[in-house]
Parts: C-alpha cells; sequence; structure tokens
C-alpha cells in the first residue's frame, strides 16, 4: 500500500472522529488531539479503527506516533511494509 493511498484512507478514518469547522484543512502536520479536537475516548476508537482498517497492532509503547496526522500515516506504512 503506497503512502498517499494509506494517507487517503486515514483522513477518511479520521474524519468523522475530528471536532473542527472545516474537516478538509487535515494536514500531516495537524495534532489529533489539539488541532483536530479529538478527545481521549476518540483518539483510542481512532486506533482501534485503523488496526482493523490496515491489519496492523498498535502497542500502548506506540499510541504517542498517533499524536500527529502524518506520524500515524508514517506508522502505518512502516507496519504494512512489513506485513
Amino acid at each position: 500500500m503506497n503512502r498517499d493511498h494509506v494517507r487517503q484512507t486515514f483522513v477518511d478514518l479520521i474524519r468523522p472522529y475530528v471536532r473542527v469547522e472545516d474537516p478538509n484543512a487535515i494536514t500531516e502536520s495537524s495534532l489529533l488531539v489539539h488541532d483536530l479536537k479529538v478527545n481521549s475516548t476518540r483518539f483510542v476508537d481512532i486506533i482501534l479503527e485503523a488496526e482493523d482498517k490496515f491489519k496492523i497492532h498498535v502497542a500502548d509503547e506506540d499510541m504517542d506516533k498517533f499524536e500527529r496526522v502524518g506520524g500515524a500515516i508514517d506508522f502505518i506504512c512502516e507496519k504494512t511494509a512489513r506485513a
């Protein structure tokens, strides 16, 4: 799966969880909690949905990689490349 496909799939995945006026303003530098107003429950839901969607496992110590949209995309690309 190429990075552009992962990016588009991940952005589509998080779009229902973000609480900003313009969900089209999601960028790779966006912080999920601060910029996109994702609360802790929704943050966990995003990780669980990403695990299912991309067939990956996110260990507790890797959850911080989902702080930024771009970090999550990089992590997913790394995990799916190993599969």
